[in-house]
């Protein structure tokens, strides 16, 4: 088991006012190019194709500087409350709300990249204390990754997707929760599908947004529309992957950008909002300007835009392509994500799908773009999970 302190101490955030000072005049100096050459393209996704618009840019840059209120997600982190432990020599920091409910399960959230904690704070108190009394009730564990957010930044490599899930199983433990059920997408959905495999012991199950089937599965027998699901993610991994390249190759690099440049921090991150949610134009169809910038922030004040980027270096296509999943699994594949596995390439990885969801509305990161479907369809996936190990 990691080495650890055994400690766990409460945490609460406070930016110093020197600290968003000194944000507002970056922005306010911020040194911006001239517009993209399809600036003049109708409404849609094209006008995306150079990255973000100049235009959107500078409007979201306005309104940080000038309108956003980093205090108000402060508070809202504050009171689901935040606590900090020591893993393996690193601080970990995580957000951690218990169920009044006496039947809650234990879950663990994890986020991905450019997301963070911030993805879940508008649906921890539902699955904690939910308004519907037969809805199942959870004690909700959100940690930040190593490198992300409050969480310490490594000074070593090694911290891959396996030593993380290791952590994971420790913090859970630290807070009494031997067994637990986890949920992650993107990178959270790696880790959850590593805590699964490797620990059975500890997780009765999980619910997943990303399933990444084993390498070299034919296309023979897949529907239309899995077919379809194939080539999209193929293209999507030949074609529209430089950021993951980068960060993988090149982490310190780009990083300098991200940890010196509010606003190159904040396009960098943007580009992938506006990508991958289920949207046409822009991605404030669907998530606010205030949720966008939460998370853009905490990348911004803690300074994590190198140390974040590293995951990629210490896991990009590292998933062992021999791991099975032998609990049971919920798995949804949101209609607008950017990699959608087909059920039959699932199975031969996840062997015990008890619910597949396939959501109406949605992309790469749900519980921001249609929260309330979120909600119910973790909590609904979840239960099956369960019943199942009844």
């Amino acid at each position: 088991m990691p080495r650890s302190n055994g400690d766990v101490e409460a945490f609460e955030a406070h930016a110093s006012d020197a600290d968003l000072d000194d944000l507002r005049a970056r922005l306010a100096a911020a040194r911006l190019p001239e517009a993209e050459t399809v600036h003049g393209a109708a409404p849609g996704r094209r006008r995306w194709e150079q990255g973000v618009p100049l235009a959107d840019l500078v409007d979201v840059v306005d309104y940080w500087r000038t309108g956003y209120d980093w205090r108000s997600f402060e508070e809202r982190l504050n009171r689901i409350g935040q606590f900090r432990t020591t893993i393996d020599d690193l601080g970990i920091h995580f957000l951690h709300r218990r169920s009044p409910r006496a039947d809650a399960t234990p879950l663990i959230l994890t986020h991905g990249w450019p997301g963070s904690i911030a993805e879940f704070t508008d649906v921890v108190d539902e699955l904690a204390d939910p308004e519907d009394a037969d809805a199942p009730a959870f004690h909700v564990v959100v940690p930040s990754l190593p490198g992300f957010g409050y969480s310490d930044k490594p000074a070593t490599t090694g911290w891959g997707t396996e030593k993380i899930a290791a952590a994971w199983v420790e913090l859970m433990g630290r807070l009494g929760y031997a067994k637990f059920v986890a949920h992650g997408g993107d990178w959270g959905g790696v880790i959850t599908t590593v805590l699964a495999g490797r620990f059975p012991a500890h997780v009765l199950g999980i619910h997943s947004t990303l399933a990444q089937a084993p390498p070299g599965l034919t296309t023979d027998g897949l529907t239309a529309v899995e077919r379809e699901w194939a080539e999209e993610t193929r293209d999507f991994w030949l074609h529209r992957v430089a950021y993951a390249k980068q960060q993988a190759t090149r982490p310190q690099t780009i990083g300098y950008s991200l940890v010196d440049s509010p606003v190159g921090l904040l396009a960098w991150i943007l580009d992938k909002f506006a990508e991958w949610s289920d949207t046409e134009d822009s991605p404030f169809e669907r998530i606010s300007r205030d949720r966008i910038l939460d998370d853009v922030t905490l990348y911004w004040l803690t300074g994590t835009g190198a140390s974040a980027a590293r995951i990629y270096y210490e896991s990009h296509n590292s998933l062992d392509p021999e791991l099975r999943v032998d609990v049971p699994s919920a798995i949804s594949m949101y209609p607008r994500d950017v990699e959608k596995c087909p059920r039959p390439w699932a199975r031969e990885r996840y062997r015990q799908i008890v619910r597949w969801g396939s959501p109406e509305a949605g992309g790469h990161f749900p519980s921001l773009e249609v929260p309330d479907h979120f909600v119910t369809d973790l909590r609904e996936g979840l239960a099956v999970v369960l019943a199942a190990r009844r």
